[in-house]
């Protein structure tokens, strides 16, 4: 192996104090770090074969941590007062916490350079993926726009007709699933691409029902292609971190209630206007949103990555710190003896780890949170045009009229993963937003059973859809987050769809138009849900504080130990 070329860097980028390189290097101002143009810069995994030593990582307060690899591939640890994020470390409670994440830098990148590679996955990756679930969730919800834009009346659906519409998409989107764990078997950009296109057909030949049979089936279908889509939040956790996984979550979840805004916003456009081009408004409704996905599938097939590694919107340079930033990262999901740089759908399935998280009690309580999030989840986007119709507003001022709320759950989605990846904490707020949606449908509820007007009542929809927005993004970041390989995170992801999404079934019959114009029994069910999620909410993070301090005693005594659970 030829010596590698470097280029001096000056004192202020210099490593933290501490660290043996730094102290020798600052007599003369300047260290060598390898140039992103080197020759040698080409395989990092092949160096380390080479060299036998992992990356060294050097912490703000100058705490270093080597890990060497013997030539079987064991490993041994040389830990200088190891830290590991657990509750103890809370930043609420003013108590110091480890930032080494944050402020480490490691001898083959710069900070600099992670922050550039970071932004341009956010700006090319995350915000496309959120592109592709606004079409999603579009495709899949304006189905209420639909009914208030005349499809019940020119279809002559009854209310039981109209309910199974709604039941049989996620009857099929529950048995389906398990096709999260299919982002492990195939390439990503093949299969996303795919599940795209299927739903932006199927959404799109809504336009052209004649009959209940016929849209009973366009919706089952329609189930299971965007079932095969819902993986995305384990797909990203294999470009970020832990701690940096909610915000990118957010940033994907917040699609839907923006979806839910444009799609009010649209239909109130073709309502007003899609009425002098002689096709019936509701079919042009599905048309107008179902056909774009169908286009967008064909540049999601040149633009999504399969790994870090392959992402073709990053240069070289960044493509190797991409996949070297998330080492540690990958470490429990590459115990097959598997390089980090072999891209997952490459990698030996372990069904053990499917089994061990199909066997863990957490798996269940983050589901059991999911399917009461869901109950409001899945009706309140589809209903609200009905519930304001239902106010005394006509039908185009309630298309309108739907837009708002979901705008303002849109901002407080995004505002809620930021402070969650601040404060490292996903309990406090998901009971946070389980209490201000629990508000909201109890303000509801009283106000339908004394009769009040319409202004309380729509002002009370605004932190309902916040609040479900924005503990399903909580519980989807939580249920990644806490799962240390790739088959546990999907595996994971499995059961809290299969169970969580049981809750639409419940959901999306509580709203009749038999219960018009209060919809008491269904405000006052979601309270109930909501309340519940607060409640499931506070015994996981005591069970999880429980195992880590359990860990974190074990580790101490070098013996057990393991990840540290996120509270």
């Amino acid at each position: 192996m030829s010596p590698a070329k470097y280029e001096a860097v000056s004192a202020e980028e210099d490593r933290p104090p501490g660290s043996a390189e730094s102290n020798e290097e600052s007599s003369n101002g300047t260290h060598l770090t390898p140039e992103s143009d080197s020759e040698d810069d080409h395989d990092i995994a092949g160096l380390e074969g080479e060299e036998g030593l992992e990356l060294k990582e050097l912490r703000g307060r100058g705490k270093t941590r080597r890990i060497e690899q013997t030539a079987g591939g064991a490993e041994e640890e040389e830990d200088d007062e190891e830290e590991d994020y657990d509750e103890d470390d809370g930043a609420l409670g003013g108590r110091k916490r480890s930032r080494r994440d944050s402020v480490a830098s490691f001898e083959l990148y710069t900070p600099d350079e992670e922050r550039k590679v970071r932004r341009k996955l956010d700006t090319r990756l995350v915000l496309f993926v959120a592109l592709l679930y606004l079409f999603s969730f579009l495709d899949r919800s304006n189905i209420g726009n639909a009914k208030v834009a005349g499809l019940t009346e020119d279809l002559h659906l009854s209310d039981s007709q109209y309910e199974w519409l709604l039941t049989a998409f996620y009857i099929t989107y529950i048995l389906f699933e398990w096709m999260t764990l299919c982002f492990k078997i195939f390439p990503p950009h093949i299969y996303i691409s795919v599940c795209v296109c299927c739903w932006g057909v199927l959404a799109s030949l809504q336009s052209l029902a004649t009959s209940w049979a016929y849209m009973l089936v366009l919706r089952s279908l329609l189930g299971i292609g965007e079932a095969a889509f819902v993986g995305i939040p384990f797909y990203l956790s294999w470009f970020y971190r832990r701690e940096e996984l909610a915000l990118r979550v957010g940033l994907f979840i917040a699609a839907a209630p923006l979806a839910t805004t444009f799609a009010s916003s649209l239909a109130w456009a073709i309502v007003r206007f899609g009425s002098n081009t002689g096709i019936a408004p509701w079919r042009l409704l599905f048309l107008l949103e179902g056909f774009p996905a169908c286009l967008i599938a064909v540049w999601a097939w040149f633009w999504i990555p399969d790994s870090p590694s392959t992402a073709r919107w990053l240069n070289p340079r960044e493509r190797k710190i991409a996949t070297l930033r998330m080492r540690k990262e990958s470490i429990a999901s590459t115990t097959s003896g598997a390089s980090s740089t072999v891209p997952r759908h490459k990698r030996k399935f372990q069904w053990h780890l499917v089994l061990s998280t199909l066997r863990d009690p957490k798996s269940y309580l983050t589901a059991g949170i999911f399917f009461c999030c869901n109950v409001a989840f899945s009706s309140m986007p589809v209903f609200l045009p009905t519930i304001i119709n239902g106010m005394g507003f006509s039908k185009l001022a309630s298309q309108g009229l739907a837009a708002p709320p979901f705008l303002f759950a849109f901002v407080v989605v995004l505002a809620t993963a930021f402070i969650s990846d601040r404060i490292r904490s996903r309990s406090i707020p998901m009971m946070f937003h389980a209490s201000f949606a629990f508000t909201g449908y109890l303000i509801a509820t009283f106000a339908g059973l004394a009769q009040m007007g319409p202004t309380v009542r729509y002002a009370a929809t605004f932190p309902i859809c916040a609040g479900f927005f924005s503990a399903v993004t909580i519980v989807i970041t939580w249920t990644i987050n806490n799962q240390g390989s790739d088959e546990g995170k999907g595996t994971g992801m499995a059961v809290l769809n299969i169970i969580g999404q049981m809750g639409p079934l419940l959901g999306t019959r509580l709203y009749p138009d038999a219960d018009k114009p209060y919809f008491v029994k269904g405000m006052s069910v979601c309270a109930g849900a909501m309340a519940v999620v607060f409640v499931l909410a506070f015994v996981l993070r005591m069970v999880l504080v429980k195992e880590n301090r359990r860990r974190r005693e074990g580790r101490r005594g070098r013996e057990g130990g393991g990840l540290m659970y996120i509270t």
